[in-house]
């Protein structure tokens, strides 16, 4: 379910974002990561095959996996612009190589992720 890439002011920087992103996973900050995603964010996680609709259902979702992330977990391996946001090549909580993709809202909040392991992508 991809929504749309909205029309972002010329001086939001996605990439920024995302190494926000990466930072408050990293550190296992939930208030800093949860106030990166719009109130209506959704996430879609191929691992676990789960959709979720909400700031406060993607922020429980990821407080588990914080608490247990492994000492590499949220190390960035590759990030680059889309036209619908960035798409981002990491380690998840677990040290497994992972993509995610970032679609935006007009306030710059995620409004959108993706996520899938790196070896589930084509080449």
């Amino acid at each position: 379910m991809r929504k749309p890439m909205p029309t972002l002011p010329e001086t939001f920087d996605p990439l920024a974002v995302v190494v926000d992103w990466l930072d408050a996973c990293r550190s296992g900050d939930l208030d800093a990561l949860g106030d990166l995603y719009d109130e209506e964010a959704t996430l879609e996680c191929d691992r676990e095959y789960s959709i979720l609709v909400g700031r406060e259902a993607i922020v429980a979702y990821w407080g588990p996996k914080l608490e247990r992330r492994l000492g590499s977990a949220f190390t960035l391996d590759d990030l680059a612009p889309t036209s619908f946001g960035a798409q981002v090549d990491y380690r998840n909580d677990k040290g497994e190589a992972a993509r995610i993709d970032f679609h935006f809202s007009y306030s710059g909040k995620i409004l959108h992720t993706s996520c899938r392991p790196r070896w589930r992508c084509a080449a």
